[in-house]
C-alpha cells in the first residue's frame, strides 16, 4: 500500500472531500477528515447547498472504485432526457440518448454527503473531526491550524493536506499568498434559488418521474429534479438585474402575478411557492480556476477549491469524484513520491477541469433557451442519426461528457472535429447531388 505509515489530512467532508478520505483509507493512510460544519448525519445539521445532483458515468465510476456505486443507485431516480414545458404548458420530451444506458441519476446532495460521510466512519484508519474550521495551512510541513467551538486553535498534524473545502477554500486562499499562483473568479449575472413540488396523494409524482424538467425562458430559466419521496426539488435561475430577476418585490401578488405569467403550468403544483420563494436564500452561480494546483509534496486541490464550476452541464459532483480517481492513481503509480504525485494529478486534470467550466456556461444557453428551438432539436435528431448510422466514428459531446469516460477536453476537441467533418459531408453530398442534376438537365442529359 502507497500510504502506509503515511497521514493525510483531508479539509472538508463534503462530496469530494469524503470519497477522498475513503480512496486514501483503502490506500493505507491514515486519514484525518476536518470540517468546519456539524455532522450532516445528526438532525437539523444538514444545512447548505441543496441543487439535487445529477450522477452520471464519471461518478459512478469514481463510486466503484470504492463499492459505493449501488448504494447510491439505490438512492437515485433515473432520468432518460429533458422534459421541456413552454409557455402555453405544452410538453416536449426529449432523450439524453440513444441507448438504453443513456441515463442520468437524480440524487440529493444532502442524502449522498451522509452516505459518503458514513461510509468514511466505518473505515477504521479515517478520523472525523466536524466543527473544525480551517485557519492557516503549514505549506512546508503539511498540517493546518483549525478552531474549535469552544474556543482556541488546535493543529492538526499529517503529511500532506488535500484540500477539498470547495469554492471559497481556505486552504487555496493560503495557497494564493505565494508568489506566481494564479487564480480567477467569475460570476454569471444570474443566481439560484430552490423551490419545491411537493409529493401527491400517496407519494405519487405529479409530473414525469424519470425525467429532468426544463422551463427554459431565454435569459432565465427554472428546473426540476425527481425525488425518492415523489416530490421535485426545483431550481429558479434568474437574472440579479432586470424586470423578470431577482429585482422582483418580495410581495406574494407579485411573486403569484410574475410565476403566472411566465410558470403557468408550474404554479398549480407549488402550493408552498410564496413561502419557498421568501423563505430561501438566493445565491450566486461563480467559476472558479487556478493553477496551481498543489504546492510540492505538501498540499494538493481537489474538486471546487481547484475548479468551481456552474451546475449547468450536471458535472460538478461527477468533476470532484473523477478528481478522487485520478489523484489515487497518481499516488500509486508514483509510488510514495507525494510531489510527483501532486504534479501528474494536476498536469492530467487542469485543462479537462477548465474544459467543463467553458462546457458548464455555454449549456446555460442551451437548457435556457436553443434547446427549444426548432433548429435546435432538427440538429439534435441529426446528430443521433448520425450515431445510429456511424457509431465507430460519430458521439455526440453530451454522450461523451455524461455516458462515458473520455476526458472533458479530449470529447470537446472530438466534438469539435466530428462538427467540422459532418459539415464538409453535407456539403460534399449538397454538391455531389447538384453535378448529378446539373448532369441530367443538360440537353440530352
Amino acid at each position: 500500500m502507497s500510504g502506509r505509515g503515511r497521514t493525510a489530512i483531508v479539509a472538508g467532508a463534503g462530496l469530494g472531500g469524503s470519497l477522498m478520505a475513503i480512496y486514501l483509507a483503502r490506500a493505507g493512510y491514515r486519514v484525518k477528515l476536518v470540517e468546519r460544519r456539524g455532522d450532516p448525519r445528526r438532525p437539523g445539521i444538514g444545512g447548505g447547498r441543496s441543487i439535487n445532483l445529477a450522477i452520471s458515468a464519471r461518478g459512478f465510476n469514481a463510486l466503484g472504485g470504492v463499492d459505493l456505486e449501488q448504494r447510491v443507485l439505490g438512492m437515485a431516480i433515473p432520468m432518460r432526457g429533458r422534459m421541456l414545458h413552454d409557455h402555453a404548458g405544452e410538453l416536449k420530451f426529449q432523450p439524453y440518448g440513444t441507448k438504453p444506458e443513456h441515463v442520468i441519476r437524480s440524487v440529493s446532495r444532502l442524502g449522498l454527503n451522509q452516505m459518503l460521510i458514513d461510509a468514511a466512519s466505518g473505515h477504521e484508519g479515517i478520523e472525523l473531526l466536524f466543527e473544525h474550521t480551517v485557519r492557516d495551512v503549514d505549506l512546508e510541513q503539511g498540517n493546518l491550524i483549525a478552531s474549535r467551538p469552544g474556543g482556541g486553535e488546535v493543529t492538526v498534524e499529517g503529511d500532506f493536506v488535500v484540500g477539498a473545502d470547495g469554492a471559497f477554500s481556505a486552504v487555496r486562499a493560503r495557497m494564493q499568498r505565494l508568489d506566481r499562483f494564479q487564480y480567477s473568479q467569475d460570476y454569471l449575472p444570474l443566481g439560484y434559488k430552490e423551490l419545491s413540488i411537493p409529493a401527491g396523494e400517496g407519494g405519487a409524482f405529479r409530473i414525469e418521474r424519470e425525467a429532468l424538467h426544463i422551463w427554459p425562458r431565454g435569459n432565465s430559466m427554472m428546473i426540476a429534479l425527481p425525488n425518492a419521496d415523489g416530490s421535485f426539488t426545483c431550481t429558479l435561475f434568474w437574472p440579479f438585474e432586470g424586470k423578470a430577476g431577482f429585482t422582483l418585490p418580495e410581495q406574494p401578488d407579485a411573486i403569484r402575478e410574475h410565476f403566472g405569467t411566465h410558470f403557468a403550468d408550474a404554479v398549480p403544483l407549488m402550493p408552498e411557492l410564496v413561502e419557498d420563494y421568501l423563505r430561501n436564500p438566493t445565491s450566486s452561480l461563480v467559476t472558479v480556476r487556478c493553477s496551481p494546483w498543489h504546492v510540492g509534496g505538501r498540499v494538493v486541490l481537489l474538486g471546487d477549491a481547484a475548479h468551481a464550476v456552474v451546475p449547468f452541464y450536471g458535472q460538478g459532483a461527477n468533476a470532484s469524484f473523477e478528481d478522487c480517481v485520478v489523484l489515487d492513481a497518481c499516488l500509486r503509480e508514483a509510488s510514495g513520491d507525494l510531489g510527483q504525485a501532486f504534479g501528474e494529478y494536476s498536469r492530467r486534470r487542469k485543462r479537462h477541469a477548465d474544459a467543463i467550466a467553458d462546457l458548464a456556461i455555454e449549456n446555460f444557453h442551451v437548457m435556457s433557451d436553443r434547446v427549444s428551438s426548432p433548429l435546435f432539436q432538427l440538429g439534435k435528431r441529426g446528430e443521433a442519426l448520425a450515431e445510429r448510422m456511424l457509431p465507430f466514428w460519430f458521439i455526440p459531446l453530451y454522450t461523451m461528457i455524461s455516458f462515458s469516460l473520455i476526458p472533458y477536453d479530449d470529447a470537446r476537441r472530438r466534438a469539435s472535429a466530428q462538427r467540422r467533418q459532418l459539415r464538409l459531408g453535407v456539403l460534399f453530398v449538397v454538391v455531389v447531388v447538384l453535378g448529378i442534376l446539373g448532369l441530367l438537365l443538360l440537353p440530352g442529359g
